[in-house]
């Protein structure tokens, strides 16, 4: 239980160091976005196997404070990270962090999805931290959106918790033709896919 004497205490930014994809970030966070202490364990995973060439043009799908995407921007210098979110203080601390982490590369904007994206062909990677609880219709309109927005070639990789493994294998099937079990781990599978 907290008092009122702890409320400006907890109303401050949190601040988090870590590497993902080989480079050293700090992250300012903030009470009521997704896990503000840490560097969740399904992030971390996907960090350890997600391959990203300099000049690819990724989207990160409900970015929240901006780990993968800004650890997806600087893996790609000459290339470009869009990093979406549907909630506006998530959308605040991605640009924050990109400031604070010296990327220019990399834009947070706010959008239910793709509802703001809007680009056909574009990307060359699409990737998300799947919310456990994102629904078969959101998903079933994500994927076919991502379908649309990534280039020929252009791939889509999840990091979702075991129980959606075969769900997500089974719309990657369905939405793209192909599905990969990048890694499994205790608890979270990364799952990818190629247009």
């Amino acid at each position: 239980m907290f008092f009122r004497n702890d409320i400006p205490k907890l109303k401050q930014d949190l601040t988090i160091q870590a590497n993902l994809l080989g480079h050293d970030l700090t992250l300012k966070t903030r009470w009521g976005v997704f896990s503000p202490r840490a560097i969740d364990d399904g992030t971390a995973l996907l960090m350890k196997y997600l391959k990203i060439n300099e000049t690819d043009k990724c989207l990160d799908l409900g970015c929240g404070y901006g780990p993968i995407g800004l650890a997806v921007a600087k893996s790609c210098p000459k290339g470009e990270v869009q990093m979406v979110d549907k909630d506006f203080v998530a959308v605040e601390l991605s640009n924050i962090n990109a400031k604070r982490n010296h990327l220019s590369n990399a834009e947070a904007y706010l959008s239910d999805a793709f509802s703001s994206v809007n680009k056909d062909n574009y990307f060359d990677q699409v990737i998300s931290n799947v919310p456990a609880k994102v629904g078969r219709e959101q998903l079933s309109i994500i994927l076919y959106d991502a379908y649309d927005a990534l280039k020929p070639g252009g791939k889509i990789t999840f990091v979702t918790i075991n129980g959606l493994r075969h769900f997500v294998k089974d719309n990657f099937n369905s939405v793209f033709g192909n599905y990969k079990k990048i890694k499994q781990g205790q608890k979270y599978t990364i799952s990818q896919a190629t247009k």
